[in-house]
């Protein structure tokens, strides 16, 4: 069976759509590619299953979406896999009934944390013949072209419709065990589209891996705000002998000179610990970083030295709110002040701390949301905080954020194209643009002579000159991202009907 697992093309002038292996859909004037781990998983246990798999990622290859939908009829596969997000979801319907006027006989997929949320709604408002609900979808693409086949049994989490209606496989069960994986086939994934255009990467060829599905914080839930959580109700983690293999593997076969772990957060205590003093065993410290998502409060100093000693470099933290109501309100299970101190020893270890921010919550007042800001500000300028990136916090289907909002009336429209980020979804005590102004002065920190003054005095090396510049770049890219203008009355307008689920 020929299975395609494809991102078609987004027309827009909105710029590059962070689609893939993304938590937060937004869209990037300067262009940046996330290598989509799990999919490319889905690609390489299709291919060693004997059948004929195809990366099209059509929008890291910048491919337009009239020649992308002349080659899926002169060349069409039987199954098409896509992966959305809620803003994307509209878009994709229109694709797949386009598929279906150019290849009747292609059948179609669609799988994410959105259609897990609401698997009904595609085929209320499209063509589609499957929905994959859950988020090891590596395996249940597997499972469902075996099917398609006879050669197996589909798994749980499969929608799909019959002479009655719609009918599902059964409910997802998340696997436990991960030891059976293969290695990713980078190149059937063309891994080079996503080893440069990326500001996690300081010195390429950078690429992802993921030593876990996806996040150990599950006190209650986990974070209220994060779509993911459908997707893995369960953390599951590889062993650290077989990520630290993976390593190797990229170095020697691929020459790559840095990782970052997308794991929902990294994997801490023993784990933690044999990963590290292996990497400086084998020697794989000195030959690239690694960089990792992690959580406030979960490390202390000494095991921050030890990453670094292990070459750990970029840390991505999420700060959301520098406000202990809001840091609850999102289950953050986080205090305040563990912010500040968590990213100041990771800095005073010698690692890069990357801040993740969010503004436009419904409960917040300006004033709060500019303590948030000035505390980021200080870190920045202080050098605790390396990089940073600032966001618009968008409730997405399937998220308790998104249940909260909804029973309190806080939801502007449900029209999901408009869940991009380019506008506060939710209704606050603030102005549109003010929400977006707020974001904007974060970033524009990168201006501050003191600022400045410390990035150039940090150039030691020409791949630090290059990063400093890539980092320019992204920062005005992101000026114009949440350019207050965008707020006009065309995103005002009132939405347009959608068929509920």
């Amino acid at each position: 069976m020929k299975v395609s697992i494809s991102y078609p093309p987004i027309p827009t002038d909105k710029g590059s759509p962070l689609l893939s292996q993304n938590r937060q859909f937004q869209y990037f004037n300067e262009p940046t590619f996330i290598y989509p781990v799990i999919p490319a998983y889905a690609a390489t246990l299709c291919h060693l299953a004997g059948h004929e798999a195809i990366w099209d990622d059509a929008i890291s290859e910048q491919k337009t979406y009239d020649s992308w939908i002349r080659e899926v009829q002169s060349n069409p596969p039987d199954l098409i896999c896509i992966e959305t997000k809620t803003p994307t979801i509209k878009w994709y319907w229109k694709v797949i009934d386009a598929i279906k006027e150019a290849s009747p006989g292609t059948k179609t997929v669609l799988y994410g944390d959105h259609v897990t949320a609401l698997p009904v709604e595609s085929f209320r408002n499209s063509k589609v013949d499957y929905v994959i609900r859950g988020g090891d979808y590596d395996r249940t693409i597997l499972s469902l072209a075996d099917s398609l086949e006879g050669k197996a049994k589909m798994d749980g989490g499969i929608w799909f419709r019959d002479g009655k209606g719609i009918k599902n496989s059964g409910d997802f069960t998340q696997k436990k065990d991960m030891t059976d994986l293969p290695f990713i086939d980078r190149d059937l994934t063309k891994w080079k589209l996503y080893s440069v255009h990326n500001g996690n990467y300081k010195v390429t060829p950078g690429t992802y891996t993921m030593a876990g599905r996806d996040c150990w914080y599950r006190t209650d839930g986990g974070c209220t705000f994060c779509s993911w959580t459908t997707h893995y109700p369960q953390f599951t983690v590889r062993t650290p002998r077989n990520v630290l293999d993976e390593v190797g593997h990229l170095i020697n076969n691929y020459g790559i000179r840095e990782i970052f772990d997308d794991t929902g957060t990294f994997p801490i205590g023993a784990w933690l610990n044999t990963f590290c003093n292996g990497m400086v065993e084998r020697g794989y410290n000195e030959q690239l970083y690694f960089g990792c998502n992690m959580r406030f409060g979960a490390l202390t100093f000494e095991e921050y030295k030890l990453m670094k000693k292990a070459n750990f470099r970029f840390m991505l933290f999420g700060v959301e709110s520098a406000n202990q109501r809001t840091i609850d309100m999102l289950n953050k299970g986080v205090k305040e002040q563990e912010q500040i101190d968590s990213c100041i020893n990771a800095a005073k270890a010698g690692l890069d701390p990357h801040l993740t921010i969010m503004f436009g919550y419904p409960w917040e007042t300006r004033k709060e949301a500019m303590k948030t800001m000035e505390t980021c500000r200080w870190l920045i300028k202080k050098g605790y905080a390396k990089t940073w990136q600032v966001t618009i916090v968008i409730p997405y289907p399937g998220t308790p954020l998104f249940d909260l909002a909804k029973m309190n009336g806080w939801l502007r429209t449900e029209d999901w194209e408009r869940y991009d980020m380019r506008e506060p979804i939710m209704k606050t005590e603030m102005k549109e643009e003010e929400v977006l102004e707020i974001v904007q002065k974060l970033y524009k920190v990168a201006l501050d002579p003191e600022f400045i003054l410390r990035k150039v005095a940090m150039i030691r090396t020409f791949d630090d000159l290059k990063f400093m510049l890539r980092g320019a770049r992204n920062i005005f890219g992101h000026i114009k991202d949440f350019a207050p203008e965008q707020i006009s009355a065309t995103l005002r307008k009132q939405e347009e009907p959608i068929v509920a689920s």
